[in-house]
């Protein structure tokens, strides 16, 4: 298989890096529009200067991919991934999926009739400890979710110290604690818990330097099933955290990235029992969800999150941003 990454900002990186590692693909090119970065991207992958493209016109002309992976900006995905689409090639598409609906009913009805597998990038359904509180919800044996919560935080400064420089800093490219972060905990709180149909969110710019955008987001959520739920994130305290419980009808669940482990308690006032879970280093979730992405483009296996489950997230990020500029509940269509 041949592998094109269109885009190599620090996510569009990872993802090269990760199919390298994985070695299930023939052959990998990548499109970055700054000369420099991309003779730097070629230099630490080796990759060939015969693969190494300055945008995407070049690159299709040069040859045919069976796999691309789409980490541009936000607004460009549903038009690259449309071409791509087209020339009947598999998608793994970071996320969000837009910024809004335009056209995205099109691409959708475009993949289905292409019949191409389309994944997209929300990544911490790889996580091994939300992977582990899926499995067990869908054993039913803690009975259906009725509530869930998800607090994350983390020093975004120190992690990511060119925030004030990239898309983060733009709304108009998918920037914000809205699209580029609480996106994903809204996601696998679909996954864990049923689609989000009713949300109101309260959302600011609290403390990060040198930007605008939202760094902090509080939303509360109904779900399809009627579990209620709660999602809180902020871009400044000390502690790199992700806390996600979710209560069921005859238990609770947890997963607790700092800590890796996941969690269970099934006596009322009874004892946690903890799960380790390995995650040696930051490209391990990506790893688990491109090797998913690999078996679901070979007829193996299935991708952690189709393109309706992202367009279910999408509909929810719209609903968020107009709850936190209207201040009221928002109601997600089905």
């Amino acid at each position: 298989m041949r592998l094109l990454v269109i885009g190599t900002g620090s996510i569009g990186e990872r993802h090269l890096r990760v199919f390298q590692q994985l070695d299930r693909c023939d052959a990998i090119a990548f499109c970055e529009t700054h000369p420099a970065r991309r003779a730097e991207i070629a230099a630490r992958y080796g990759i060939p200067e015969a693969f190494a493209f300055p945008d995407l016109d070049s690159a299709l002309a040069k040859g045919a991919y069976d796999l691309a992976v789409v980490a541009t900006p936000a607004p460009t995905h549903l038009a690259i991934g449309t071409r791509l689409a087209e020339l009947g090639v598999h998608q793994l598409m970071e996320k969000p999926l837009s910024l809004s609906l335009d056209g995205v009913e099109d691409y959708a009805r475009l993949v289905a009739e292409k019949g191409i597998v389309v994944a997209v990038g929300y990544v911490h359904r790889a996580h091994p400890a939300v992977a582990a509180i899926r499995r067990e919800i869908a054993s039913g044996r803690f009975g259906k979710p009725v509530n869930v919560s998800i607090s994350t935080g983390q020093a975004f400064a120190q992690i990511r110290p060119a925030y004030r420089e990239v898309y983060f800093a733009k709304p108009e490219l998918g920037g914000g604690a809205i699209n580029d972060m609480i996106t994903h905990m809204y996601n696998v709180g679909d996954w864990l818990a049923g689609p989000i149909r009713r949300l109101v969110t309260d959302a600011a710019h609290q403390v990060l330097e040198g930007v605008t955008v939202e760094d902090t987001v509080h939303t509360l959520t109904r779900h399809e099933n009627g579990a209620m739920g709660s999602y809180t994130l902020n871009l400044y305290q000390h502690p790199n955290e992700v806390l996600m419980t979710v209560v069921c009808e005859r238990g609770t669940l947890r997963a607790d990235y700092a800590r890796l482990r996941w969690s269970w308690m099934d006596e009322p006032n009874g004892t946690w029992h903890h799960e380790p879970v390995e995650v040696p280093d930051r490209d391990e979730i990506y790893r688990v969800q491109n090797a998913a992405f690999l078996d679901a483009v070979d007829g193996s296996g299935e991708v952690l999150c189709s393109l309706d489950d992202a367009i279910r997230t999408l509909h929810v990020n719209l609903a968020s941003h107009r709850s936190a500029t209207e201040a009221g509940w928002q109601d997600i269509p089905s």
